[in-house]
């Protein structure tokens, strides 16, 4: 018989009505035969008040008892949800982190689980009870309550999943599921039946549910099928599983409005140059966002990246000590700025996607001030005050309001708990405990070595709308696929764009660009027939600030230099020189212990 999770947050148990209407959900799966386990949340604004009475008696409430006092938030909330299912007439028991077998550190406030014993949740699922567990929480050897930190519900819930072969884990929360775009600011943003693991961690800033992005790594490595679906209707929602092999251009697309841009101009071109100032950004804890160095020009390099508004000052003040021991340079910035992404994993396998955005942004004679890619990602950091009429014309451009032909269980195969052994179980839930030990350490899952590809630089071009979208266009007709693209900010009114091809479209690529290139007489066109493209993988690129700082570091102290850099959510790729290729690679991989 087939296992779902279902989780719901604090806001789909809130009231009386609301948890009788979780518990329906519930009772409906295992009518329909299947075994029923419940992930729940502390109800509504619980935690929040808990907090809050907490600081009113004490200002620095001691860790251990804060965990004791929220897990009665999650310990109420699952009473009341097995009352409900009994009510409308399935057994079921309700039990706390310790009952269900979760084993923690004792790290309070931010416990990471070190054992899950699933013996009596298949017990009781054996018996006919649908299973209604605390999301959130566990138990350490001394027997004390631990929490689990931020997206605790969620990790409970993919990892009870992933360990009990559950055939989908249902994430239930206030919204309909995953929408091409913020609905509220395009008004014709269209519901996503299913999107990838990897199209939904580059998704961040939509949201995603409001799920937690460890938790979406954490099933991506499980292949555990998680469904974001409303609690207040009987829709779908969107499935997150696995990549289909005829995955739209485009999923979707993210804005980030607060964002604000820092530049290291003239700086010098040689190893160890990035890792000065990522060190320096990392000392005080930055988050930076879009990365981008483009090929520096006579023995200078100029490097620019965004960070949140509010961090401005602070990363002035690093960019500033920077550049004073690199003893060359100036610092620049700029404000009011917004970035606009989109994300598909069709962009692997089709020409034309870079064309299709900048020529819908050049249509509305929108500028472009930077340009960073990923994989599966390319953002534009655009003026914010034209940044929603920019995102509602990339929305257009790529037609994401047309409706997906790809249906929603597409490439998403799931493997049958049945056909596990009793000792297969011991050792699948080894593993998943081994692999939520280190969810909260930086993580960086893969580093690639891409030798196949070439480098094209143009210098000099106009800082106008429509430049990129016609180099893009042109390339696109000629049928070359374009990876790595590169735009720092324009100097004097001139901008630099440079982009990676494959070998074999190199000659091709320099034919078409010459031919758009006649229309400005000072543009300059550069080229590397060899360079060697490095990237680093994982979610912890965004959640800790020591990521890009570990990888220029080992850069660095194996005397590398880098070429070029371009970042999105969840990957950072450098240029080097194919001679420093495999000792950068090796450097890398001993760093991040791959």
């Amino acid at each position: 018989m087939s296992i779902i999770v279902q989780k719901f947050g604090g806001t789909s148990v809130a009231t009386a009505e609301k948890i009788l209407a979780a518990a329906q959900r519930a009772v409906d799966a295992k009518r329909k035969g299947h075994q029923v386990v419940m992930v729940i949340s502390a109800r509504g604004q619980k935690t929040d008040e808990l907090v809050e009475l907490a600081n009113e008696i004490s200002d620095n409430p001691p860790a251990r008892e804060m965990d004791m006092l929220l897990a009665t938030g999650e310990q109420e909330a699952v009473a009341l949800v097995a009352m409900a299912v009994q009510e409308l007439g399935e057994p079921a028991v309700s039990l706390t982190g310790a009952q269900i077998g979760v084993l923690t550190d004792n790290t309070f406030t931010k416990a990471r689980i070190k054992k899950i014993s699933t013996e009596r949740m298949r017990k009781a699922l054996d018996a006919g009870k649908i299973v209604v567990a605390a999301g959130f929480q566990g138990i350490d050897e001394d027997f004390n309550i631990t929490t689990l930190g931020r997206g605790g519900s969620d990790t409970t819930a993919t990892a009870l999943a992933a360990v009990l072969q559950a055939e989908e884990c249902e994430i239930y929360t206030d919204v309909e599921g995953i929408f091409t775009t913020d609905p509220r600011i395009v008004k014709n943003a269209r519901k996503l039946n299913r999107i990838s693991y990897d199209e939904m961690l580059e998704l961040t800033s939509l949201g995603g549910g409001k799920m937690h992005s460890r938790s979406i790594e954490f099933a991506k490595k499980y292949r555990v099928r998680l469904r974001v679906r409303p609690g207040f209707n009987d829709t779908l929602g969107t499935l997150i599983c696995p990549e289909a092999d005829d995955g739209p251009i485009a999923t979707g697309l993210a804005l980030v409005k607060d964002e604000v841009r820092v530049s290291l101009c003239d700086i010098p071109d040689r190893p160890g140059v990035m890792s000065l100032i990522f060190a320096k950004m990392a000392q005080r804890k930055i988050p930076i966002d879009m990365v981008v160095q483009d090929v520096a020009s006579e023995g200078l390099a100029q490097v620019s990246f965004t960070v949140p508004q509010n961090d401005l000052a602070e990363t002035l003040t690093a960019a500033h000590e920077a550049v004073s021991e690199l003893g060359a340079g100036m610092v620049q910035h700029g404000t009011n700025l917004a970035k606009v992404s989109s994300v598909g994993t069709g962009m692997r396998h089709h020409t034309g996607v870079a064309a299709t955005m900048f020529q819908a942004l050049a249509a509305k004679g929108i500028s472009i001030g930077m340009i960073t890619t990923g994989d599966i990602k390319i953002s534009c950091l655009v003026d914010r005050s034209r940044s929603q009429e920019a995102l509602a014309a990339v929305h257009d451009g790529f037609k994401l309001h047309e409706d997906s032909a790809v249906a929603p269980a597409v490439g998403c195969e799931t493997k049958s708990e049945s056909t596990l052994s009793h000792h297969s179980r011991d050792e699948l839930e080894r593993d998943v405990v081994s692999r939520l030990s280190h969810m909260e350490d930086i993580v960086v899952s893969e580093v690639l070595l891409d030798t196949d590809q070439s480098r094209v630089t143009v210098r000099n071009l106009p800082d106008e709308p429509g430049v990129a979208a016609k180099i893009f266009t042109a390339v696109a007709e000629g049928g070359v696929m374009v990876d790595m693209i590169v735009q720092n900010i324009s100097q004097r009114g001139r901008a630099n764009l440079s982009f990676t091809v494959l070998h074999k479209d190199l000659d091709l690529c320099l034919l078409l660009v010459r031919e758009v290139l006649e229309t400005w007489c000072d543009a300059a066109l550069t080229y590397e027939r060899d360079i060697a493209k490095l990237s680093v993988m994982g979610i912890g690129l965004r959640s800790h600030t020591g990521v890009g700082e570990k990888m220029f570091r080992a850069l660095a102290s194996t005397n590398v230099n880098i070429q070029m850099v371009s970042t999105s959510e969840i990957r950072i790729s450098a240029v080097v020189s194919p001679a420093d290729g495999q000792r950068a690679l090796d450097a890398l991989l001993k760093t991040f212990d791959l």
